[in-house]
C-alpha cells in the first residue's frame, strides 16, 4: 500500500509541466520563509535601521504621491 506521500507524488508529477513549476516553487519558498515572529524581528530592525538613516541625514524622504507616480509610470 503506498503512503500519502507517494500517493501525493503520483498525483503532483501527473500535472502539466508549467503546473509542477509553480508548486515546485512555492514548496521552496516555504522552506525559506522565516517565522511570523523572527519576520516581524526583521521588519522592526529594518524600520529602526531606516529611521536612524533619515535623522542621521544619510537617507530622504520621497513623498508618497512621487513614489506612486514613478511606480504607474514604470508600469505603462
Amino acid at each position: 500500500m503506498a503512503t500519502k506521500i507517494e500517493a501525493l507524488e503520483t498525483k503532483v508529477l501527473e500535472l502539466g509541466i508549467e503546473d509542477r513549476a509553480r508548486l515546485a516553487e512555492k514548496l521552496i519558498l516555504s522552506l525559506d520563509a522565516p517565522e511570523e515572529e523572527e519576520n516581524l524581528r526583521l521588519w522592526v530592525a529594518e524600520a529602526e535601521q531606516r529611521l536612524h538613516q533619515l535623522r542621521a541625514g544619510k537617507a530622504t524622504e520621497i513623498p508618497a504621491r512621487d513614489v506612486f507616480r514613478r511606480a504607474r509610470a514604470a508600469l505603462t
